[in-house]
């Protein structure tokens, strides 16, 4: 089968590799439907991250269910499901306590799994996925074409803007910052509106990103950043800032954008992947009683609550993936990412 390969910075190539098979009882093999690239793989494109040798690559997909092993019970031949950017079982106590991302069995795709097997990359025709019954969430019937790109962003981006804006506690009536107008953040919009928060900020400096924020729910666009950003923040929300500003970038000044964006007593929800050089100012929220809360997004444990308002059109991330390519040409789809010529790219074999 083919299956995209990153071998260094700005390499990436589609690659024949053997095909997927069945070998541990619980696996199942998925016929993927449509792929993505994701911003956190731009840090390895964009060599932030080494790359030591050529490995797969992508995180997000969903599919048909072509086979299963012996001892997979909720998921059957001809499903078409959601998978989250990472495999988990669903039945340790931490998949129990709502971090499925600490699996105890679990791992992530493009890898050797911990149970004598490899989970492919995402970005490819196939995919053996390890748990099948706790990572493969099926979807009811088989969903239209139009609804596949809301439906892919179960798989990442839509649950972790949930997971930041729940991470920093919007409500009704909160106040809300979002930091960031990637496909994570424009998703975070989406998120605060469902959750009631009364008013909503983008912070973005890219006009199309800022109209289909606001078609998502941004009562305001803030544009500037560093201390001018601040300033406009806290000039809009009485010289304080705001109850709840969602992180969804991961570098050093996106942190701090946020935070000196909160007011006393908020709350800054963090899901964008540390790009390093980020480190907590103690003092400063120590002094103004600013709470950090968040990380890597358990988004399989949201994907049965966010489904539905998904396949109803009643919130419709799927509007974040601005171009769509055939999976032949995701070299292209990364550059156009990295040069953003693109918010998020959309891939189908």
């Amino acid at each position: 089968m083919l299956a995209t390969m990153i071998y260094g910075e700005r390499d990436i190539r589609l690659d024949e590799v053997p095909d997927p098979k069945l070998s541990t009882g619980g696996d199942a093999i998925v016929r993927v439907v449509a792929a993505c690239v994701c911003g956190s793989d731009l840090w390895p494109y964009r060599g932030v991250v080494p790359t030591e040798h050529p490995r797969r690559i992508g995180h997000e997909f969903v599919g048909i269910v072509d086979s299963v092993g012996r001892e997979v019970t909720k998921i059957k031949v001809g499903d078409f499901v959601i998978a989250p950017f990472y495999d988990c079982d669903m039945t340790c106590v931490n998949c129990r306590n709502g971090v499925s991302t600490s699996c105890l069995h679990g791992g992530w795709w493009g890898a050797d799994d911990r149970i004598g097997g490899f989970a492919d990359g995402g970005q490819g025709e196939w995919v053996r996925v390890p748990h099948a019954d706790g990572s493969l969430v099926a979807v009811p019937g088989q969903p239209t074409d139009e609804q596949v790109p809301g439906l892919l962003t179960l798989a990442d981006v839509m649950g972790t803007g949930h997971h930041a804006a729940l991470s920093a506690g919007v409500t009704s009536g909160s106040t809300v910052v979002v930091v960031g107008d990637g496909a994570v953040g424009l998703c975070a919009v989406i998120a605060a509106k469902r959750l009631g928060a009364s008013r909503i900020v983008a912070m973005s400096r890219h006009a199309d990103r800022q109209a289909l924020a606001r078609e998502f729910g941004a009562t305001d666009v803030v544009a500037e950043r560093g201390d001018d950003g601040v300033d406009a923040i806290r000039e809009l929300f009485g010289g304080i800032g705001a109850d709840c500003v969602l992180e969804c970038v991961g570098t050093k000044e996106s942190m701090d954008q946020a935070i000196r964006s909160t007011r006393p007593g908020g709350t800054v929800g963090y899901v964008g992947v540390p790009n390093g050089g980020s480190e907590l100012p103690i003092r400063s929220l120590f002094n103004r009683n600013v709470g950090v809360n968040g990380g890597v997004a358990p988004v399989r444990n949201y994907v049965e609550e966010l489904l539905p308002e998904v396949l109803s059109g009643t919130i419709r991330p799927g509007l974040v993936f601005d171009l769509q390519l055939p999976l032949a040409e995701v070299a292209e789809a990364y550059a156009a990412m990295d040069e953003r010529r693109a918010t998020k790219v959309l891939l189908r074999p």
